[in-house]
């Protein structure tokens, strides 16, 4: 298997972190992504003053942005970027932060992402999501992912055919995933009766459809190869990675993403196909947004998801192993966090460090992001190949 990088040789992603995930937290933002920053000097043996680059993606950080962090962690980085993009913002942060590495901008970016939870935080989280929804969707009385996905999911099944039972197989088998690993907030087994019994939220989103809310953090290194050798870091290969924005504008209901407009070249710069990936990590704030990203990242044909989903278990050591520590819908969501839970899995796994729920043999896998949902569509899209590396 012949593999062509997109101008990655040598930038590499290492030491995954997490902070552990709790339902709420009376601490700030600002509290959870220090943690992170600490988890990623402790585990790589480096100090504070060696980063020198940051990416940063919080909720609840405001009215601070990565600027007013940095000066709350004492830090001086050369370079920095705050990346606002939500579901998408690990994806993000990792191409950026490799092309910073790759021009001499900075040596070593930590890529952070948290955000804390205190009783309404998501209210006010959702109610200054953004300008579009306070002007022209509030006034009428929809308002909330629970609507907006509500509508994508009704007109979803309606075009493709779609059930609740191949909605609920995805969250059964991401549950069983889940309960491998100690992070997850979701603790009891779920079965298929139990998703389609479960209370009614948004016609047809019911109680297992969503995420959960909560508080946590995230991370990651980017660096050059060659120091991570240095460090004796186990580290990851970037085989390419993709970005794309308020992506087909024209639909009138979303039901493809960005992923969808550069799927051939995502896969032509890694020089892997579909069928070289060994688990994927997907965005998951709701169901109908992994079937999207199965087929619009060339899995299967557009609008057979469904299928793809009856024929597949999903589960961590069956096949096609999908949001193998339980995703989203069954360890929590921490805010922009939830856009970094599939990138630090992604590395564990590819560096042998995931524990329970470690693929056998995996040694490329597929990280993609969704996030900034405005009503009727999400208008960020990302993704990654990324394979086994080195020490």
């Amino acid at each position: 298997m012949t593999r062509r990088r997109m101008g990655y040789e040598g930038i590499v992603a290492t030491v995954p972190v997490s902070i552990p995930y709790v339902r709420y937290s009376i601490d700030s933002a600002h509290w959870w992504l220090g943690k992170a920053l600490g988890a990623l000097l402790q585990q790589s043996g480096i100090t504070k003053d060696q980063v020198d680059g940051m990416c940063v993606s919080s909720f609840t950080l405001a009215p601070d942005t990565a600027v007013g962090l940095v000066q709350h962690l004492g830090m001086s980085p050369r370079w920095l970027d705050h990346i606002p993009m939500g579901g998408a913002s690990g994806v993000v942060a990792l191409r950026r932060a490799a092309r910073a590495v790759q021009a001499g901008d900075a040596d070593i970016v930590a890529c952070i992402a948290g955000d804390t939870n205190h009783v309404d935080s998501f209210r006010n989280t959702v109610s200054q999501f953004s300008r579009f929804a306070q002007d022209g969707v509030y006034p009428y009385g929809a308002g909330g992912p629970n609507a907006s996905f509500a509508l994508l999911t009704r007109h979803y099944m309606n075009q493709t055919g779609a059930t609740r039972e191949d909605f609920g197989k995805l969250c059964v088998a991401q549950r069983d995933n889940a309960l491998r690993y100690p992070h997850a907030l979701m603790k009891k087994p779920l079965s298929l009766q139990q998703y389609l019994e479960s209370r009614l939220i948004t016609d047809p989103i019911h109680l297992f459809d969503c995420v959960m809310p909560c508080a946590g953090a995230d991370g990651f290194l980017v660096m050059n190869e060659s120091q991570a050798q240095d460090l004796g870091l186990p580290y990851v290969q970037l085989l390419s990675t993709i970005e794309r924005h308020n992506a087909w504008p024209d639909d009138p209901i979303q039901i493809r993403g960005g992923w969808a407009m550069d799927v051939d070249a995502f896969y032509d710069h890694a020089g892997v196909q579909p069928g070289d990936v060994d688990f994927m990590q997907a965005y998951d704030d709701y169901p109908v947004i992994n079937m999207m990203q199965i087929e619009d990242l060339g899995f299967c044909e557009k609008g057979a998801a469904a299928q793809f989903v009856r024929e597949h278990s999903f589960t961590v050591d069956g096949s096609f192993p999908f949001n193998t520590n339980g995703g989203q819908l069954s360890v929590g969501q921490a805010g922009a966090s939830g856009g970094y839970l599939g990138m630090v899995e992604a590395l564990r796994q590819l560096t042998d460090q995931a524990g329970g729920t470690q693929v056998s043999q995996a040694d490329v896998g597929l990280v993609s992001g969704f996030g900034m949902i405005n009503y009727d569509r999400g208008i960020c899209t990302a993704a990654a190949l990324l394979a086994r590396g080195g020490v």
